[in-house]
């Protein structure tokens, strides 16, 4: 097996300086760097990565923690961070929670033992933040809060709700219903209510469910200008065909001209493009469809859907700037909790004294995300 002071003989340097050359460390001059780098290549020498990672005390490896692969969302977003991440000389290990049970525990595990640089945390998690805090090595938290010290990247969630809430409010819908996650995900939601004086005193929560935000502006905007709105329940992200009966359910329910307007992410409103579709409803005119996240499904479901798109390059541009800022700085956090937005979760059915009760928490939150990354509305073929 070829070492390296094999490459050292074939060169006609020293051990130390291809060593310097191997590992990236000290300085050596552009000359003797092309000669280790040309008698390597001839030896077809390969640099031992375990040494050099101890060498160095980095992997350049980066945990991805997400809840599944198989929604359209995710996958975009993953490969996203992929990119961003091999930009900056980095590599991805993706972790599905829904897909690998104890694939948490374990990528923490990891990290803890220095066999990861840090860990992107995309999905749910039921830890407090001081379980996070206490790793002590860097997270980035992606759509959630986890903590003080560590940073969060996220879209502007309370923007996305508001620009549904204007667009089908200026073309006169009179009934909408969202299609979600079920909302014993939104857990947070009792205990902030029942905590809510000292949430506004500066307490912050566990975690935060990514869509939350939305989800509570799109209801308090709707509800200010007289617009009913439902929260149907669907089904796990990952569960098509959950979203595919909630959306016969609802499109039945428009047939009935009972609905004029359904809100989902691209997944459910896809079904619901295609469920219309099927039972005769016109779109727009009879039915408007808007879909929340942006990706390639919401040009895949028979017509353009319109659709609020969140910037996944510019998401994962922040999420690898602040996990490098914070390998570099060799601390635990990814950076001081700043300015930002984040929000709360929405209540069931057409909750009034709910949503006004959220409206204060999403000020309260909006302070636990640093980076928001601006999302857009991109009009199509399924609204006025």
């Amino acid at each position: 097996m070829v070492g390296m002071r094999d490459v050292a003989r074939k060169a006609g340097v020293s051990l130390s300086t291809v060593s310097l050359v191997v590992n990236g460390t000290g300085y050596v001059s552009a000359e003797m760097r092309g000669r280790v780098e040309a008698a390597m290549r001839e030896l077809d020498y390969i640099p031992n990565e375990l040494a050099r990672n101890l060498y160095s005390g980095r992997t350049s490896l980066i945990g991805v923690i997400v809840p599944t692969i198989r929604h359209p969302f995710f996958s975009t977003l993953t490969a996203s961070l992929q990119r961003a991440f091999a930009a900056r000389g980095l590599r991805t290990m993706l972790c599905s929670t829904a897909d690998a049970e104890g694939g948490e525990v374990e990528y923490v595990d990891m990290l803890r033992r220095r066999m990861m640089d840090g860990i992107v945390m995309g999905a749910h998690t039921s830890h407090a933040p001081g379980y996070w805090t206490s790793i002590g090595r860097p997270v980035v938290a992606f759509d959630r809060y986890l903590g003080e010290g560590i940073a969060s990247v996220g879209s502007d969630h309370e923007q996305g709700g508001r620009l549904v809430a204007d667009l089908l409010v200026r073309t006169g819908t009179r009934h909408v219903v969202t299609l979600g996650g079920p909302r014993a995900q939104f857990h947070d939601l009792q205990r902030w209510m029942a905590e809510h004086a000292a949430i506004r005193g500066g307490d912050g929560p566990d975690s935060t469910f990514p869509t939350v935000r939305y989800h509570l502006t799109l209801e308090r905007e709707l509800r200010a200008a007289g617009t009913v709105h439902e929260y149907l329940e669907a089904g796990e992200v990952h569960d098509m065909q959950a979203y595919a009966q909630a959306a016969r359910v609802v499109c039945a329910r428009a047939a009935e001209g009972q609905v004029d307007a359904i809100v989902s992410s691209d997944v459910g409103a896809a079904f619901c493009v295609q469920e219309a579709l099927r039972l005769g409803l016109r779109i727009p005119e009879d039915l408007q469809i808007v879909a929340y996240d942006g990706t390639y499904l919401a040009q895949a479901a028979g017509l353009r859907v319109t659709a609020v798109r969140q910037d996944f390059d510019a998401i994962a541009d922040t999420i690898a700037g602040r996990m490098d800022d914070a390998i570099a700085g060799g601390y635990g956090a990814a950076g001081p909790v700043g300015d930002g937005a984040a929000g709360d979760a929405v209540g069931g059915g057409t909750d009034a004294d709910e949503a006004d009760a959220g409206a204060d928490v999403v000020a309260s939150v909006l302070r636990m995300i640093d980076d928001l990354v601006p999302v857009a509305l991109v009009p199509g073929e399924t609204t006025r």
